[in-house]
């Protein structure tokens, strides 16, 4: 378990470390940014479902007044026509109407005070985002000036990646050049001392047999310059 959890810990740092290599923050300021305004536009539509709900209470809270008043002037005119049970079913009506109405101003002032909840929600989380916004950016461009900074004293220094790569691409092809050269002043060394004429001998031709026979040869030149030389002092002698 213990060597388990070493691995687990190596592994994490690793992904960690290669995560913060790859991580853009001024992507990643953006996003939050999108995010918080995505959350804004939520609020925003909550606060439109909560103020179209209560808009639709009070409509129906005037349909209801409406139906009140005109119970209520049933009421009258059965009682002027003498009709007293007639007026007494209209103001009970009247009555079931009233308290029905009095819950809906109940609702309407619950979802009122939602409404400004809400609303002062939006307005902070709108303050909040606009701070952020502008600090984002400050950000923003301050890790772009240092980025543009760190490029710089790279290049100068010779400590970038594409320096280090071209670097790399000299001295290789300065090592392979050397080898070369290398290579050919061996071949030369080679060919003079007659090594390497081997591959064009034929089988069994063997390097002491050629130098015994170019002794040979070398002697027997010799030996013929001096006959010609003591022929030709014979005739003179003639």
């Amino acid at each position: 378990m213990g060597l388990m959890s070493r691995m687990s810990t190596i592994f994490k740092s690793k992904v960690s470390a290669a995560l913060d290599a790859a991580e853009d923050p001024r992507q990643t300021l953006d996003y939050s940014y999108e995010r918080q305004m995505e959350m804004l536009q939520q609020v925003k539509r909550s606060l439109a479902d909560a103020v179209t709900a209560r808009k639709q209470i009070e409509l129906q809270k005037v349909r209801l007044q409406g139906d009140i008043d005109k119970y209520q002037s049933e009421a009258e005119a059965a009682l002027n026509a003498g009709r007293e049970d007639l007026a007494r079913q209209a103001l009970e009506r009247k009555a079931a109407l009233v308290a029905q109405s009095g819950g809906l101003d109940g609702q309407i002032a619950e979802l009122k005070a939602q409404e400004d909840k809400m609303e002062e929600n939006a307005r902070r989380l709108d303050t909040k985002i606009a701070s952020f916004r502008a600090q984002k950016e400050v950000i923003k461009a301050q890790y772009t000036t240092a980025q543009a900074q760190v490029k710089m004293g790279e290049a100068s220094t010779g400590l970038s990646e594409e320096l280090a790569d071209v670097g790399l691409s000299v001295q290789r092809a300065q090592d392979k050049t050397e080898r070369m050269r290398a290579r050919a002043q061996a071949i030369d060394e080679l060919t003079d001392k007659g090594v390497l004429d081997d591959a064009l001998a034929a089988p069994g031709d063997d390097p002491v047999d050629r130098e015994l026979s170019r002794t040979k040869q070398a002697a027997q030149v010799e030996d013929d310059l001096q006959a010609l030389k003591a022929k030709l002092g014979a005739g003179e002698q003639k």
